[in-house]
């Protein structure tokens, strides 16, 4: 995992990466990855990533295949090595909630009191929000305290989505 804080990518680093789009039961995904690893899986077209060309590569193969064998109730793990980038909070919690099994959830409250910040399950809301790669780092699988499903806000995601995820793994 990178390690470094990046608000915005360079046209250098942009023009390193490539992206697919994979047709889902929850829509289509925008994949983009990097010379490491996937760098975002977002639902719909994205903004961030227009100018970044279509092309196949190995890594988006792989990712492309993990999550056709996920939707078909086949995969309960991802292997696609990622390249994050984000401040060290968000690395702690997308580190988190990769470490959630599937099929279970977890509350905002008990990622905050994992990662060490025991008061900071808004903290962890914000960085849920961030996560850039959907599904793969399973932000859906956080929930309110008392069960509820909350959250989900990021660009293009639904509760409808996150209720869908979690029914699919046999959380709901």
């Amino acid at each position: 995992m990178t390690k470094k804080r990046v608000r915005a990518f360079s046209n250098e680093q942009l023009s390193a990466m490539r992206k697919i789009y994979v047709l889902s039961p929850a829509g289509e995904l925008e994949l983009t990855a990097d010379e490491k690893g996937l760098c975002s899986l977002a639902f719909g077209r994205t903004e961030k990533y227009a100018a970044v060309p279509e092309e196949e590569t190995p890594v988006l193969a792989k990712a492309r295949k993990e999550l056709r064998e996920y939707f078909a109730g086949e995969r309960r793990q991802f292997e696609v090595p990622l390249s994050l980038y984000g401040t060290e909070f968000q690395l702690r919690d997308w580190q988190a909630l990769q470490a959630i099994p599937y099929g279970e959830t977890r509350s905002y409250g008990e990622i905050a009191r994992q990662i060490g910040c025991p008061k900071g399950s808004r903290a962890v809301g914000m960085a849920n929000r961030s996560n850039p790669i959907a599904i793969i780092i399973p932000c859906h699988r956080v929930i309110g305290a008392d069960g509820s499903l909350t959250g989900y806000m990021g660009p293009n995601k639904s509760l409808d989505i996150k209720e869908y995820l979690l029914k699919l793994e046999g959380a709901l």
